[in-house]
């Protein structure tokens, strides 16, 4: 069945939709998922969130590309799980290093003034991100969006584990640099 397809069953608040969705992206979410969760556990309860999550968001939302929603959706359960469990060590620690990797690039403040910048910061990034070539992008989004780790995106891309390290700390150095410029930090 077709993205078009699964939405409007979703529209039509027909429960198959859920299941199409399961089927369509079932492996595609526990991917994401794995990538934060290391316990398959937490994993396929993670999953099924989505689905909830899901069901309740379409509609009112009707999302041009599906895969695109549900990996947000995926992304956004499985952080919650690492948060709400305190488990910052899990999916081989890939959270806490990402994270940790690009806290140099990130504002501080309180909460209240990270929310307040979070949509300028956004654009922000995403102007950046649009001043880099394609490969670069894709292996930044990989690695700090999705959680992929060094080795995992030296086969993928077909670069060294080291040019990979150094590649995607030259653009950190660049995000810093124009985060600065920018006013953020």
């Amino acid at each position: 069945m077709e993205d078009g397809e699964i939405v409007s069953l979703y529209w039509a608040r027909d429960q198959r939709a859920v299941a199409e969705t399961r089927t369509r992206y079932g492996g595609y979410c526990r991917s994401i998922a794995g990538r934060f969760l290391s316990d398959e556990r937490d994993c396929e309860e993670c999953v099924n969130d989505v689905w909830l999550a899901a069901w309740r968001s379409i509609p009112p939302q009707r999302p041009e590309t599906l895969k695109t929603y549900l990996g947000k959706l995926t992304r956004r359960a499985a952080l919650n799980r690492l948060r709400d469990r305190g488990r910052e060590k899990r999916g081989g620690g890939q959270a806490a290093l990402c994270l940790e990797e690009l806290s140099e690039c990130l504002p501080g403040g309180t909460e209240a003034e990270r929310g307040v910048e979070l949509q300028e910061l956004t654009q922000a990034i995403d102007t950046f991100l649009e001043t880099l070539s394609v490969e670069t992008r894709d292996l930044f989004v990989c690695r700090y969006w999705f959680m992929v780790p060094v080795k995992e995106l030296s086969v993928r891309f077909g670069f060294s584990e080291s040019k990979v390290k150094s590649s995607l700390a030259r653009v950190r150095g660049k995000l810093l640099r124009y985060l600065e410029m920018e006013g953020f930090l």
